[in-house]
């Protein structure tokens, strides 16, 4: 009866430590990806960053740079850049004045 107490006990655990979070990553993924639009700052799996031109039903037209555009899987985002990670970006921190 000890090893199938250790058992259950093991399988919650599992599904606590383990698929529980991958569960809920999945969920936001997913939501992430079905509210993309154009206009959209995204950051892809391999770490290319663009703005989305063009949206077809799975491809996704992104411009890298000025004038380079390429075609990217709607699964391959990763992430949407929001206003507040823009700014952090575009200015530097400034440094306190020492007066």
């Amino acid at each position: 009866m000890e090893p199938l107490i250790f058992i259950a006990v093991m399988a919650g655990l599992l599904w606590l430590v383990v698929i529980r979070p991958q569960r809920r990553r999945t969920t936001e993924h997913s939501a992430m990806i079905s509210t993309l639009s154009v206009g959209d700052e995204i950051v892809t799996a391999g770490g290319v960053y663009g703005r989305i031109t063009a949206i077809d039903e799975d491809v996704l037209t992104v411009e890298i740079a000025p004038g380079i555009t390429v075609r990217v899987a709607r699964g391959a985002i990763t992430g949407v850049m929001n206003s507040e990670q823009k700014d952090n970006e575009a200015e530097p921190p400034i440094a306190p004045d020492d007066r």
